[in-house]
């Protein structure tokens, strides 16, 4: 991993090892594609005809793991690919290479944490309804940020299936709480005080409006633990749930393949910096700005 430092603030990528894998894979000459998946495609475990070289991908797979330690951006595309280790087909594998061609484009790409920056968490909760074709089990996406600075995300299948989008989002949104509560006890640890509660932003109403009723009809019985893991939070003052509009929801990088324009204005965003191209503020090279003090860890 590699730490650049300037006085605007840190970025941690992994430019060289992202290199290292592109030639390793034979795709540094490759034709860059502009997002990590193609929009609205769906992968499903009997697409594709059965690879006869199982250990490639599962080691292509294990490379692209461990990207996504400062590469939010591909964290959605990774953990979907990563569900058919078992039985991978060349349909699986073409996907994969999606990702590399991607990863040509931005080989630079990682996590930019401002100096200027306050000590106030928030995040971001959604889902993708009954995404897996296989098994129709909903995905969970969440991010949270310190001030302005990505610190926490997620990308998961959810473990039951959801009756309804406002359970797969409520689910969604039960992980995202518990998360915000470990972030809190995190900052007590450090003696770092957050007085007040971290806000979550939510771009669906009906779940919204499940956490703020106290009374259990029938309809929702069935998402009973999950209600009492969010409303316990909120009658505490951990979380305070906002509603969010679906174009603002910074999560859905997270749940869904998206077109070009809304996948780069969310990577923005998420604070998900190249710093080896010109940057859009003042044609500044971001490469300039952190080639100061740069090193490996």
């Amino acid at each position: 991993m590699e730490v650049a430092r300037s006085n605007q603030g840190i970025t941690l990528y992994q430019r060289k090892y992202t290199l290292d894998l592109l030639e390793e894979t034979g795709f540094l000459g490759s034709r860059p594609a502009s997002t990590p998946m193609e929009y609205n495609m769906k992968i499903h475990s009997k697409s594709g005809i059965p690879l006869e070289d199982i250990t490639s991908y599962r080691r292509l797979m294990g490379r692209l793991l461990y990207l996504t330690h400062t590469r939010p951006d591909i964290c959605f595309v990774v953990g979907s690919l990563s569900q058919f280790l078992e039985s991978p087909t060349d349909f699986h594998y073409k996907a994969a290479t999606r990702v590399l061609r991607y990863l040509k484009n931005t080989p630079g790409q990682g996590i930019f944490f401002p100096a200027n920056n306050t000590a106030t968490i928030q995040g971001y909760s959604d889902s993708d309804w009954a995404k897996c074709v296989d098994t129709r089990r909903s995905l969970t996406g969440w991010c949270f940020f310190i001030g302005s600075a990505l610190v926490s995300w997620k990308s998961k299948k959810q473990n039951t299936v959801s009756r309804s989008s406002s359970e797969a989002e409520y689910r969604a949104l039960a992980m995202a709480a518990c998360e915000a509560q470990w972030l809190t006890f995190l900052f007590r640890d450090l003696h770092i005080k957050h007085p007040k509660p971290v806000t979550i932003f939510c771009d669906n109403n009906s779940a919204l409006h499940i956490a703020a009723n106290p009374i259990f009809h029938e309809r929702t019985k069935h998402i009973d633990v999950d209600c009492h893991v969010v409303r316990e939070r909120i009658m505490n003052n951990t979380i305070h749930l906002l509603l969010i509009h679906t174009s603002l929801q910074l999560a859905d990088v997270f749940t869904k393949p998206l077109s070009p324009s809304p996948f780069n204005k969310n990577l923005s965003k998420l604070g998900i910096l190249n710093i080896h191209v010109p940057s859009l503020r003042g044609c500044v090279k971001n490469e300039e700005l952190f080639n100061i003090n740069s090193e490996s860890t």
